[in-house]
């Protein structure tokens, strides 16, 4: 099961978008030479305690050392998360608390409702999009922080409490009874009822399409896709012409869901495959029983989706079940376990093992990757400006707020594909149905309106990335540069200190010189052929530094 982290702007109170994938595990056994390792530690520690010119706070040390420790690693996946931060995490990993059921963010200084959920205790109650909480249990809820007020509304089972809110001109106090709260994963096109109502599944009832989006991979979030695949059948009359299935922004999840759900559409074969350094090689394998009919399956994803979305999206393309259709994934393919301390300190998330795909290829993306996480079917390779995407966003935003009789609403024909797919104004999606059409009409899966593609594009793409990353850097570099040059223009010369990384004179040109590498005593180690202009930039980070100055005689 993996999961991993990612920040959203909206916090659905007390659960984090995930994005990696998660073992809960047992401590792992101590061995005599840890004690020996920690011994300049503990000696560390006592000199701190005992002559450090302050008292220090020995928690924050301890989990700073530990922090120290996982920072050495380079690896952001895992993590440390102290006893105190233990309960979130765990709301986190599982999509489940107990609360209100809304997600909420803060507007103005205002904790506001961006939507409640559905069937949750905030919509029984009435709650609506864009009520400004005010105050909590008749306490104001100004000037405090977004964690303050969560944590005000999440509780214990089938207890009150009041929220006063503004609504427009009027000021109401709403009783709400919290309860359990599974954040639904499963979603669809839009809703019924003038966008109150549940999620819409067939998206073209001519052609008998349905789409589905998942979110997240949470506990039991398997059944929940083969209940609406079950619910999209009943209304196509039986079965399906196609399934278009959505894990773009996807982060993760748990990897057990991941793998029931490929077993859905995947009758044999290897699903994944995990290694470790202290792990034999597991294979997890589809099985027959229950496989979902043969129907066409499109699935989207990008650079969003992530861990467990890659897991799925890169079985059913292995096993030549699914087209792909989009971007390159992000390439997270590492597996985390949690395993609580023994001191009871909070729990360790590290990882451990790493994912391969059917074909052997290894989801992660690490420094030296020239090919990582799932790759679009040649051909289908679909990017979106940053413009676009932030429009397709927008209007899937508007699909999720359940907002009751808004007088702003517009509703939409959903019989009429070609204005849900206007309304949704999501490029992809719209080739999606395109391409999964013309499969029901002719018997062939083709790139149909996607521009002409190849694999090497997708690499370019990646490419291109990288050099606008490093482009960025860059022109910060240049503007820093600017700024030292300003503030040195107004410091005398005589107060400067040298700058200790200058290694050589800016007009000097080294390159096809050499670079002499001699050890403590002087021995020549190796001569190295200077390539390029980039030796000095390079050596401001390594471990050298210029020699003092030689002590002259007054």
């Amino acid at each position: 099961m993996h999961m991993t982290t990612s920040k959203a702007l909206l916090t659905l109170l007390g659960v984090a978008v995930v994005g990696s994938t998660i073992a809960v595990a047992t401590n792992a056994a101590r061995t005599p030479g840890d004690y020996a390792f920690f011994d300049p530690i503990v000696d560390v520690h006592t000199m701190i305690d005992k002559l450090y010119v302050e008292a220090p706070d020995d928690q924050e040390l301890q989990i700073e050392a530990i922090n120290g420790m996982l920072e050495a690693l380079n690896d952001p996946f895992s993590v440390y998360v102290p006893s105190d931060d233990t309960e979130r995490f765990s709301r986190d990993l599982t999509g489940e608390y107990v609360g209100i059921g809304a997600e909420v963010n803060m507007r103005d200084g205002w904790l506001t409702i961006a939507s409640p959920l559905d069937g949750s205790p905030a919509w029984k109650a009435g709650v609506m999009a864009d009520d400004r909480v005010v105050a909590i249990d008749g306490e104001s809820t100004e000037g405090q922080t977004l964690d303050e007020l969560i944590n005000k509304l999440i509780g214990t089972p089938n207890t009150k409490v009041t929220i006063t809110v503004e609504r427009g001109a009027e000021t109401l106090d709403i009783d709400i009874i919290r309860n359990h709260i599974k954040v639904q994963a499963v979603k669809g096109f839009m809703r019924d009822g003038g966008g109150e109502g549940e999620w819409r599944y067939l998206i073209d009832p001519e052609s008998d399409i349905a789409y589905f989006r998942l979110t997240q991979f949470t506990p039991k979030c398997s059944e929940e896709l083969a209940g609406a695949i079950e619910h999209a059948t009943s209304n196509a009359g039986g079965s399906l012409g196609g399934v278009i299935l959505d894990l773009r922004f996807n982060p993760g999840g748990l990897l057990d869901e991941a793998i029931a759900i490929a077993d859905l559409f995947i009758s044999e074969g290897t699903i994944v495959s995990t290694k470790g350094r202290a792990y034999e090689g597991q294979v997890a394998t589809a099985h027959r029983a229950g496989t979902l009919p043969d129907f066409p399956l499109v699935v989207l994803i990008n650079g969003q989706s992530a861990s467990a979305s890659e897991v799925l999206s890169g079985a059913l393309a292995d096993h030549n079940r699914a087209v792909v259709i989009g971007t390159r994934s992000f390439g997270k393919g590492s597996v985390q376990s949690v395993r609580p301390l023994a001191s009871g300190a909070g729990v360790l998330k590290l990882t451990e093992q790493y994912y391969y795909l059917p074909s052997g290829r290894l989801l992660h993306r690490k420094e030296d990757s020239t090919t990582w996480g799932v790759d679009p079917t040649p051909g289908y390779y679909m990017p979106l400006t940053n413009e676009q995407t932030s429009d397709m966003l927008l209007a899937r935003r508007q699909q999720e707020i359940i907002s009751k009789n808004d007088p702003e609403f517009v509703p939409v024909d959903l019989s009429d594909i070609r204005v849900v797919l206007e309304r949704l104004n999501d490029p992809q999606l719209s080739a999606a149905e395109r391409v999964m059409k013309h499969r029901i009409e002719t018997g062939a899966f083709e790139p149909v309106g996607i521009e002409p593609n190849t694999p090497d594009d997708v690499a370019l793409a990646s490419l291109n990335d990288l050099r606008d990353q490093r482009e960025r850097l860059l022109r910060e570099v240049i503007r820093i540069d600017r700024r030292v040059e300003a503030v040195e223009s107004g410091v005398p010369t005589a107060r400067q200190d040298e700058d200790p990384k200058d290694f050589w004179p800016d007009d000097e040109r080294v390159t096809g010189g050499t670079l002499e590498v001699r050890d403590a005593e002087g021995k020549l180690v190796a001569i190295l052929d200077i390539t390029g202009e980039n030796l000095e930039r390079w050596l401001i980070d390594a471990d050298v530094a210029k020699p003092a100055p030689e002590p002259t005689n007054p």
